[in-house]
C-alpha cells in the first residue's frame, strides 16, 4: 500500500502543469526588477526534514521522507494534498529538537509547504521522527526565477546574479538562500520552474 501511495505521488508530480491547480504559499508581489521580484509571503506551515547529504542528493532523500508523511505515514493515516514548491536550504547552525543538528554540522533542510487548510494544531503527527512541523512567519523575500537543470553550477550562477542585482538595488538580505523547485525531475529542463529566495532585512 505504501508503495502504491508513493507511486501515486510520483504520477501526481509528473502531471504538474498549468492545467493543475497546485497550491503554493500565498504572497503579494511588492516590487519587480529585471533580475528579481520582491514578495511578501503570508505565514504558512511546513513539514521539513534535515538530510546529511550533498546538495543534489539531499533533495531526493528529503522528498521521499516528506512524501511518505503527506501520503499517510502519520497518526491517523491522513492524506495531505501535495503543494509546490519543494524548498531546500543549507543547514549551517544548530537547530532545535526534534530535528537536531550539532553546531557546525552540514546538510540541507528540505521542506514541503502544507495546504492553507492545515495548522500546527490540526496537522497529524508524523510517524517518522525525521519529519518535523514548523510555522513560517510572514516575511519579505527577493526571488529570482530561472529555468534549466538542477546542477549546482546553474544554481550558483543564478544565486550570484540575484545577489549582485540586490546589491545594485541597495537591498540587504540575511540567512541562507532557499532553492525552490516546482517540477518533477523527468520534466524537460527547459520547461522547469526554479526559484532562489533570499530573505530581505
Amino acid at each position: 500500500m505504501k508503495a502504491l501511495r508513493f507511486l501515486a505521488a510520483c504520477i501526481l508530480l509528473a502531471t504538474w502543469g498549468p492545467a493543475m491547480a497546485i497550491e503554493e504559499p500565498g504572497y503579494t508581489v511588492v516590487r519587480k526588477e529585471g533580475a528579481f521580484e520582491v514578495r511578501r509571503y503570508e505565514p504558512y506551515v511546513v513539514a521539513e526534514t534535515v538530510v546529511d547529504a550533498a546538495a543534489d542528493e539531499a533533495g531526493n532523500q528529503g522528498f521521499r521522507i516528506l512524501a511518505a508523511y503527506i501520503f499517510g505515514a502519520n497518526q491517523g493515516s491522513r492524506r495531505i494534498e501535495m503543494t509546490a514548491p519543494v524548498a531546500q536550504a543549507p543547514v549551517r547552525i544548530a537547530m532545535t529538537a526534534p530535528v537536531a543538528q550539532r553546531a557546525g554540522a552540514g546538510g540541507y533542510v528540505v521542506q514541503f509547504a502544507m495546504p492553507r487548510e492545515w495548522t500546527l494544531e490540526t496537522l497529524p503527527k508524523p510517524n517518522d521522527a525525521r519529519v518535523t512541523l514548523r510555522a513560517i512567519p510572514a516575511r519579505t523575500v527577493a526571488v529570482a526565477n530561472y529555468s534549466g537543470t538542477w546542477s549546482q553550477s546553474n544554481y550558483e550562477e543564478n544565486l550570484k546574479r540575484l545577489e549582485e542585482a540586490l546589491a545594485k538595488a541597495g537591498l540587504n538580505w540575511h540567512g541562507e538562500a532557499i532553492w525552490a523547485r516546482y517540477d518533477p525531475p523527468w520534466k524537460p529542463w527547459f520547461w522547469r520552474r526554479n526559484e532562489i529566495l533570499l530573505e530581505l532585512d
